[in-house]
Order: C-alpha cells, then sequence, then structure tokens
C-alpha cells in the first residue's frame, strides 16, 4: 500500500500516515528504459554509417532521446507529492506536500472531526475529513480500494484518539 502508519510513543503525537501516489518506475528501471531506447534508435543508424545522412538524422535521434528523458524525469519529480496526516489526542492535521507550489495545511479538534467515505459519486470512494468549517480530501491518488482500507484503519485510529484515558 502506498501509505505507512508511524506509532508515537509520546502522548503528544499518537499517530502519523504519510501518503504517497504509486511509483511504478524504480531508479534502476529508468536507467534500462533509457539505455534500451537509446539502443533502438541507434538501430536506423547503422546503415548510415559513414555517410553524410547520419549527421542530418542523428540530432533528431537525439532530440528524441532527449524528449524521453526529460519527460520522465519531469513525470518522477510530479509524483514527489505526498500527504502527512497527525494525530493526536487534541489535534488532527493534514500537511500535503506539493511539488510544485506551497504546501497545504488544515487542522481541527479530533473530537470534531467527521471521517466521510462517499462511496458514489465523481470519484469512487472519496475520502475526506470535514472539521474546523472545512471538508478535505485524504489520498486523492490511491486507488479506491486503498482509501477504503485507510478509512477503515483511520477510523479505528481515531475512535482510539477518542475514548477517555
Amino acid at each position: 500500500m502506498p501509505y505507512q502508519w508511524t506509532d508515537s510513543d509520546t502522548p503528544a503525537r499518537a499517530a502519523q500516515v504519510r501518503v504517497w501516489p504509486h511509483k511504478s518506475m524504480t531508479p534502476e528501471g529508468f536507467v534500462w528504459f533509457i539505455g534500451l531506447t537509446a539502443a533502438l534508435l541507434a538501430v536506423p543508424l547503422l546503415p548510415l554509417v559513414g555517410t553524410f545522412v547520419l549527421w542530418g538524422v542523428l540530432p533528431f535521434l537525439l532530440a528524441a532521446l532527449w524528449g524521453v528523458w526529460w519527460g520522465l524525469r519531469r513525470n518522477q519529480r510530479d509524483m514527489g507529492l505526498y500527504e502527512e496526516l497527525d494525530l493526536s489526542p487534541d489535534r488532527i492535521a493534514i500537511t500535503r506536500h506539493n511539488p510544485r507550489g506551497a504546501r497545504q495545511d488544515w487542522e481541527a479538534n479530533p473530537y470534531w472531526v467527521e471521517l466521510r467515505l462517499h462511496k458514489k459519486g465523481k470519484v469512487e470512494n472519496y475520502l475526506t475529513l470535514r472539521g474546523a468549517n472545512r471538508e478535505v480530501e485524504l489520498g486523492a491518488f490511491l486507488t479506491p480500494d486503498e482509501r477504503v482500507a485507510l478509512h477503515g484503519e483511520l477510523q479505528a485510529r481515531l475512535a482510539a484518539v477518542r475514548r477517555p484515558a
């Protein structure tokens, strides 16, 4: 699952969950993909070796390879977003770290927070938290099944935090 819970021993912070989008390409996979793409782009150049036509075609093939490299790197940077949810007896806070742009913060008292899982609508299993006169989405980039699992775990942890000591 693309989220991870971290429990704390201190009463000031009961738990934290970090949620991130799926990342299908590892750094090693990136190297293999670029290497294989370069090798496949070099195949049409083999009959042109030793001719002046090679120098006319080569810049276009290098530009295509650079475009693939740039696009994959840009995608990896854009997937650098993640969300952190801090849960304690007196505060629940969500911080969304966007790859380009400002950080987004929300916090409320966990006793008054309402956790909702919208089964139907534009997005299947849309997970939101409502509190402090605002409703925020959690895990927009998760699959519907992962949002259901996160909802169950978060509901149990919210109930534990709300119980008197």
